[in-house]
């Protein structure tokens, strides 16, 4: 494929402004509560401590693979083919785009809910006022971006640089707002001080961290249309860093406001609620104003990213040949039909889901891990002589493992009915081309059917639920 013109490259401001922008969304606003159902401050410390670690291993990773594989245009898909091989690389695609289009259902659902806060028949943003809404903004969008990557990179900028005004008012009045008897009760939140209670308020807090942080490969997506190469390594470690500082002060300084009960009970987005304790009515509403805007604008960056990925993987002759088409714009029009088709499909399901926006949140950590781990074991693959870096892509690889496992058992078994449609197409893909399945992608193939037959007879049973 050929380099896009200089029309369609992106500066690093604009990758800068991917990372961030795919970071600070849905998430970010709902922090308050989701931290407060689990955990006290000592645990929430504890848990960014891991997760600012384990995730820094990880940009740091990106960074270092865009130096020492510039050939390597694509990111996280092209990462994992390279390491090991055709499957690996399409289980990273599927699951990186499925995860992204989860994102995007969560970044839907908010936004209703938010609109729920002032318009009673939106809801928690499921019903079925909710999903047709949600619907009409999902296919705005998806034409808007047909219209071209550079121009849905611009306004991304410009969204990005908008929510963060909102998330720096909402600081400095929380700042102003602490109270330290309450800060001070909440350090462990009424639970029983001790090891134990540390642990577990630590590991029912982990994976939500993860959400915050997916979109860190932001810029390692869009390599292809990097101005300069090295920007893209600057982008990744600059927008994370950033974008670190924020989640650790909105979920901290949140507890110096109100009871962890109190903060725990807030509906989403819980950061409007902080913000009406602290400055009254039209705190909140100045939040939500903010949301609407942050939360748009991470669903056009995860739009951006999710089509990317897809499109990449069908030009590599991972999936069918036919989702490489572009527009005249330059756009993978192809894998964009088919990523919004997708989350309209999902918004569906949503109806059916008792907590919804949790469990999008849920299943996007999930699903990306899984791309996460392949890429990180793929430099700790290139690393075996070279000290620093190895004890670095170990680290990556460590923890993006042991986040897998943190999340239990339902996230992996939901997981795989997601996988399975994408492995089985790849495995039908490869036998049109006369490519034979090795052993251990066979063994891998087999795993995904039988965990996926596990998932499907618990949701038929009511032993599992969505």
């Amino acid at each position: 494929m050929s380099p896009p013109s200089d029309r369609r490259t992106l500066s690093l401001l604009e990758l800068t402004a991917l990372v961030v922008g795919s970071m600070i969304g849905s998430g970010i606003f709902a922090l308050p509560a989701a931290f407060a159902t689990r955990t006290g401050i000592y645990g929430a410390l504890l848990a960014w401590a891991i997760a600012g670690t384990g995730m820094l291993m990880l940009a740091l990773v990106f960074q270092s693979l865009s130096r020492l594989k510039p050939e390597l245009d694509t990111g996280i898909y092209a990462y994992a083919r390279a390491g090991f091989g055709d499957f690996a690389g399409l289980l990273s695609a599927v699951g990186y785009w499925l995860g992204c289009c989860l994102a995007d259902v969560a970044c839907l659902i908010l936004i209703k809910a938010t609109l729920g806060l002032f318009f009673p028949a939106f809801g928690d943003g499921s019903n079925v006022l909710s999903i047709v809404c949600a619907s009409l903004l999902l296919w705005g969008f998806h034409f808007l971006i047909l219209r071209g990557i550079k121009e849905a990179a611009f306004l991304n900028t410009i969204a990005t640089v908008a929510k963060l005004v909102p998330l720096a008012v909402f600081v400095v009045f929380v700042v102003q707002g602490v109270r330290a008897d309450v800060f001070a009760w909440n350090l462990w939140g009424g639970d029983a001080p001790g090891a134990d209670t540390l642990l577990r308020q630590v590991r029912g807090t982990l994976l939500l961290t993860v959400f915050v942080f997916v979109g860190i490969e932001g810029a390692s997506v869009y390599s292809r249309y990097a101005r300069r190469r090295e920007d893209v390594g600057i982008a990744t470690v600059a927008g994370f860093l950033g974008v670190l500082c924020l989640l650790v002060m909105v979920t901290v300084l949140s507890y110096g406001i109100l009871l962890r009960p109190d903060l725990a009970a807030l509906r989403n987005p819980s950061m409007a609620g902080v913000m009406e304790a602290v400055a009254g009515r039209w705190g909140a509403v100045f939040i939500s104003i903010g949301l609407l805007v942050s939360v748009l604008g991470n669903y056009l960056s995860w739009s951006l990213l999710a089509a990317e990925v897809l499109h990449s993987a069908a030009l590599n002759d991972a999936m069918p040949r036919a989702l490489a088409g572009e527009n005249r714009a330059g756009v993978p029009s192809t894998a964009l039909w088919l990523t919004n088709g997708v989350i309209q499909l999902f918004l569906l399901v949503s109806w059916f889901a008792e907590y919804a926006f949790t469990l999008a949140l849920m299943m996007t950590s999930a699903m990306t891990l899984v791309p996460y781990l392949l890429v990180a074991a793929y430099q700790l693959k290139l690393s075996a002589s070279a000290s620093r870096m190895r004890w670095i892509a170990g680290g990556a690889t460590f923890y993006t493992a042991a986040m897998l496992l943190a999340g239990g058992s339902r996230y992996l078994l939901l997981s795989s009915l997601l996988y399975l449609p994408g492995a089985l197409l790849f495995w039908a893909w490869q036998r049109h081309r006369g490519m034979v399945f090795r052993p251990a992608e066979t063994l891998v193939l087999g795993l995904l059917a039988g965990m996926a037959a596990v998932a499907a007879y618990g949701l038929v049973s009511g032993r599992l639920q969505l």
